[in-house]
Order: structure tokens, then C-alpha cells, then sequence
């Protein structure tokens, strides 16, 4: 049996347990604004019989019918999975969640041994369903709905932030600020972008040597211990206006970069903070004083990007255990959001984005606890041991630049 064949056969065993689907997922990913004209959609429709023609077939993700559907047919609200594509080169999604953009990392000596990290991005065209090399920026956060994207031009911190339509490519509008950004993050509704200031490039990189010979060895590591990240900005997309800047108490403790992202009400915004427990967060009011964290997401991690389900009642925490001497056999923590206590675990090693409310999308390893970590993209289902691969497998880079491709998961 061959993958392709695999991925029908465990979406069918899932799909059979679902509500009908709602309105379709590939129309409204590769669909552009309704104000378009009507030769527009003819030929958007075009390129989405070309994108369906080469992704895996698979029935809906929603759907409780029995009947089958020719291999090479993406149906509404169903699964586009390219298990051979790593780094991906066609559209990979299910239900709520796309993956919208993905990055890689280089570091750019500025000398001998100091540089920076500079990211090289690949966003989906949705005429094409495809990836494409975008290399005019430094930082994109995709809005939900996937027609905007905030960006930020190379060289950071940046004096400007562009919202960029993402059907045209072009960019619709240019906001000036007055203190340089480094990072950018929508709010849950796509209305607001929460862009986080520092004094100097938040991605300041050095070799590291080998202390018995000098020789280059490991990871590259943080230049700079001293705080550079300053405060924020909160901007309202529709108008383009900016809020007053907020400044934030430097934390000598931070190293490098730690953005800000919005609570899910958006009436907070919050940072990872170092020390304590991996994945701890720090709770800010949107004028940059400290403040509690909501009740609703007091438990969660900073490092855990799925957090919240979308219908706020599930949790999704960390990693849990790994089998031991068992390939792909990770599990994660899905918990009450206001106990902290768990309701069930998962599959997975790390959740990367809530598809609906029992189906996520994360990364799992392919690999047994003694080899190598090598990941892929996975969906999994909470009540479920299966998982369905969504990606390739990620191959771990020989240089110690990272080179590995990080995905921007937005919702549709």
C-alpha cells in the first residue's frame, strides 16, 4: 500500500465520524475578494482544477457520507496532503487551518564570527495553490481569512510596516513608525496587528568554538545579553492607524527575540519569558504594564502554538511522553483551560494549529528516541491513535545554519 493510499484509508476511518461539512475549504482558500469580477473566478477556478489534479484525494474532513470520491479530487472542507513535499511545494491544509507561508533561517556574517539570522519566506499563491519565493521580506504574519499579510522589509528593526494583499502580491499600504520593528502578530479576528519594537536586530547570531580546540562546533547562539526588545505598537488593520507606541520594561534576561502575540479576547498581549518552566508567559495590558494572565489561558505555553481551540474549552499543552524503541509514537497534553487539568493526550510532539475542535495539525517524529529527530506534518484526532501525514519529513540540516523549513499555519 503506498502512502497515498495510507492517507485515504485513515481520513476515511475519521471522516465517517464527522458532522457534514460546511462551506468549501478550496473555494475559499484559492478564491480572492468577491469584488473581483467575474472572469476572475473563472480563473481562479482554473488554477484550483490544476491544484486538485496533483494533491492526495481524500474525502471530507466533515463528512458522514459513505460514498467515495476518484483519487486526485479535493472535495469542500476536506484535507490537501503532500506526505512526498518537504519543504512543501503545493497547498497543505485541513478544515480551519492552512499552511499559509513557510520560512528558512541563514545567518549573514557581518564579520568573522558575528552576524545576523535572516529569514527567506515562501507564501502560498492562490491562483497557483502553490509555494513561492517571496525574498523581499524579513518577517510575515498572515491574517485569518488569507488575504492579508503583515511584512517587514530586511533589514530590521524596520521603520515601516507593510500590509500586503495577499492574491496581488503587492503591497496595499504603508504604515511609518517611529520605533523599529522586529516582529508582527494578527489578532484572533485579523482586525488588529500587534508589532513588537526593539533597539537593534532581534536576531543577532555568533559561532560558537569548541572550548579544548577553538574549533567551530554547534549551534549558532545569541550575541547579545542585554535586552533589546523595547515595547510595541497595536495597529488597526482596516485603517491602517497606529496606536501610541507602549513601552516595556527591558528584562536583562531576554536574549534575542521574544515577540508579542494577542490574547485570544485581545485585550492582552504576551510574550515568552526565560527562566522557570519551559514555555512560560508574561501577561502585558495594551498600554505595556504586567498583568494576569486571562483565566482561559493561564495554563498555556508560550511554545505551544495551537493553544486554544476554537471553540476556547480544550488546551493544547507540550509534549507529554515519547515511546521509547517506537518510531512516531509522541504525545502531547490536551487539558481544561481554566483547571489545567488534563482531559485526554494526543498524538503528536508538537501542536502546531487547532483544525477544529478535535483535530489538530503538529509535528511527528518519524524517528525512534535513538535516531536522529526528524519530523513530519501530521493531522491527529484527540480520541484517535492514528495520525495522517500532511508533509514530508523533515530532514535535519548539517550546517550550523538552520536551514529547515518552519511553517506559518493561518485559519481560513
Amino acid at each position: 500500500m503506498n502512502v497515498e493510499e495510507l492517507v485515504r484509508d485513515a481520513l476515511r476511518e475519521q471522516a465517517a465520524e464527522q458532522a457534514p461539512a460546511r462551506a468549501g475549504f478550496a473555494d475559499r482558500v484559492l478564491a480572492v475578494r468577491r469584488r473581483r469580477r467575474t472572469r476572475a473566478f473563472v480563473a481562479v477556478a482554473t488554477a484550483t482544477a490544476a491544484v486538485v489534479a496533483v494533491a492526495v484525494g481524500v474525502p471530507l474532513l466533515d463528512s458522514g457520507r459513505d460514498d467515495v470520491h476518484p483519487a486526485g479530487i479535493i472535495q469542500q472542507g476536506g484535507i490537501n496532503a503532500h506526505p512526498d513535499q518537504s519543504p512543501p511545494r503545493d497547498l497543505i491544509g485541513a478544515g480551519e487551518a492552512v499552511l499559509a507561508a513557510y520560512y528558512t533561517e541563514k545567518t549573514h556574517y557581518t564579520s568573522s564570527r558575528k552576524g545576523t539570522s535572516v529569514r527567506t519566506y515562501w507564501l502560498l499563491d492562490q491562483k497557483t495553490g502553490t509555494y513561492e519565493k517571496d525574498p523581499r521580506w524579513s518577517f510575515v504574519a498572515v491574517a485569518p481569512g488569507l488575504r492579508t499579510a503583515a511584512v517587514l522589509e530586511k533589514d530590521l528593526p524596520a521603520d515601516r510596516i507593510g500590509l500586503l494583499d495577499l492574491a496581488t502580491g503587492k503591497v496595499e499600504r504603508w504604515i511609518q513608525v517611529e520605533h523599529g520593528v522586529g516582529g508582527l502578530a494578527f489578532s484572533s479576528d485579523g482586525s488588529r496587528l500587534v508589532a513588537t519594537t526593539y533597539d537593534r536586530n532581534p536576531d543577532p547570531r555568533e559561532k560558537s568554538t569548541s572550548a579544548a580546540d577553538g574549533k567551530e562546533a554547534g549551534p549558532l547562539e545569541s550575541v547579545y545579553r542585554d535586552a533589546v526588545r523595547s515595547g510595541f505598537y497595536i495597529l488597526d488593520v482596516a485603517s491602517g492607524q497606529s496606536g501610541p507606541w507602549s513601552p516595556v520594561a527591558r528584562d536583562r534576561d531576554i536574549i534575542g527575540r521574544k515577540d508579542f502575540s494577542f490574547s485570544r479576547a485581545g485585550d492582552r498581549v504576551y510574550s515568552q519569558i526565560i527562566g522557570g518552566q519551559d514555555g512560560m508567559q508574561q501577561f502585558y495590558d495594551l498600554k505595556g504594564a504586567k498583568a494576569a494572565a486571562p483565566a482561559n489561558e493561564r495554563y498555556l505555553r508560550s511554545d505551544v502554538g495551537a493553544r486554544l481551540s476554537p471553540n476556547g474549552r480544550l488546551a493544547a499543552l507540550g509534549l507529554e511522553k515519547e515511546v521509547a524503541g517506537s518510531p512516531g509514537k509522541s504525545y502531547s497534553s490536551i487539558r481544561d483551560p481554566l483547571t489545567g487539568k488534563e482531559i485526554t493526550k494526543v498524538r503528536g510532539g508538537e501542536l502546531l494549529a487547532w483544525v477544529d475542535d478535535k483535530h489538530l495539525i503538529g509535528w511527528e517524529r518519524v524517528t525512534s528516541l535513538e535516531e536522529a529527530y526528524r519530523p513530519q506534518l501530521v493531522l491527529v484526532t484527540i480520541g484517535s491513535d492514528k495520525v495522517v501525514p500532511l508533509s514530508g519529513v523533515r530532514e535535519p540540516s548539517d550546517s550550523i545554519d538552520r536551514q529547515e523549513w518552519e511553517p506559518v499555519f493561518a485559519r481560513r
